[in-house]
């Protein structure tokens, strides 16, 4: 498997400050595809938007909610960012915000490898990374052509209209099911994703994740050498915490614990520059940023530096996802160091 050398060209933390007026922000370092904002100091939900459904469209990682349409929040990607409205969300006049930023491949195209073709696929296969947008069919098990390649081993998906968020992990595998809007326990059932595990081509939602009458969106996701990595651990107990081997040096980590009333955690390496890695976001709140000791960013991988249950309980079992910001050893024989 080739190695990606340059992260930062696939996927980009960027913070900024609002200034209340349309702008546009830039040093991403490339256009994104998919951009993921959230304000640092209040309480406004997290807000997604992604080149296939379009700017000015925006779903919520915190809530169940339909898809909104407002000129207010992102309204349109640049060759080196993304152009902001003035919503407080995403603009207000002197907060602080996140945003984190992928490279897919712009609107994309139809895609019929799936049972039911996608309105359009759009698909990094150098990072492993595609959105896909389709039309949910009325009942039953369906596929949907994910355009990777590869087996992604994500699957992040959602309705368009009210509907929950529901996560496909291959490190639990294909009869498990967990909620990015809510901080309850990972469950298991056949249909969920219809006890299929994806594969170079499609993935299977099953018929208990069928929203009829709605369209949906997908973002996939597949382990990428020297890139990313989407996996579990088990935790210790311990504030000598266990020890997450990745193969790079971590950009950005998120940890979810398949036990009940456990946040989805939110790091990356832009909010905290340096160890102990303590700024948080809960990906299933609309939290403030919050300060807690919780790991270290390290060469190959993260250290988990709490015995909190929230990524490092005894015995339990944590699914992580995470991006690069360098491989352990480039192209140019630069090895990445601790911070």
């Amino acid at each position: 498997m080739a190695q990606i050398n340059k992260p930062n060209l696939h996927f980009n933390t960027k913070l900024y400050t609002g200034n209340g007026s349309v702008r546009t922000e830039t040093g991403v370092g490339f256009q994104p595809d998919f951009t993921w904002i959230k304000d640092r100091t209040g309480t406004n939900a997290h807000t997604l938007t992604d080149a296939v459904r379009g700017a000015n469209y925006q779903v919520y990682t915190n809530l169940n909610n339909a898809q909104t349409n407002a000129s207010g929040y992102l309204t349109a990607f640049a060759s080196d960012g993304f152009t902001l409205g003035t919503d407080g969300a995403v603009n207000q006049n002197s907060s602080n915000y996140a945003s984190w930023n992928w490279k897919a491949n712009g609107a994309g195209s139809a895609n019929t490898d799936g049972s039911v073709n996608t309105a359009a696929t759009s698909a990094n296969t150098t990072a492993g990374f595609s959105i896909c947008k389709f039309s949910y069919p009325g009942s039953g098990n369906f596929t949907i052509g994910h355009g990777l390649g590869v087996a992604p081993d994500v699957v992040i998906l959602k309705g368009l209209g009210t509907a929950n968020w529901q996560v496909y992990t291959s490190a639990l595998g294909n009869t498990y099911n967990t909620q990015l809007n809510y901080s309850s326990a990972s469950s298991t059932a056949a249909n969920w994703w219809g006890s299929t595990s994806p594969t170079s081509t499609v993935f299977t939602v099953g018929a208990d994740l069928v929203e009829s009458g709605q369209d949906g969106i997908a973002y996939c996701f597949a382990s990428k050498k020297g890139f990313s990595k989407f996996d579990k651990y088990t935790g210790n107990g311990n504030a000598d915490g266990t020890f997450v081997y990745t193969g790079f040096k971590p950009a950005w980590v998120m940890v979810k614990g398949t036990q009940n009333g456990v946040n989805w955690h939110m790091f990356d390496n832009k909010r905290t520059t340096f160890n102990v890695v303590n700024k948080e976001f809960y990906a299933d709140a609309n939290s403030a940023e919050a300060t807690a000791t919780r790991m270290d960013f390290v060469s190959n991988g993260f250290k988990l530096r709490s015995s909190s249950g929230s990524e490092n309980g005894s015995g339990n079992t944590y699914l992580y996802f995470a991006f690069a910001e360098n491989p352990i050893v480039g192209t140019n024989n630069l090895p990445a160091v601790a911070r």
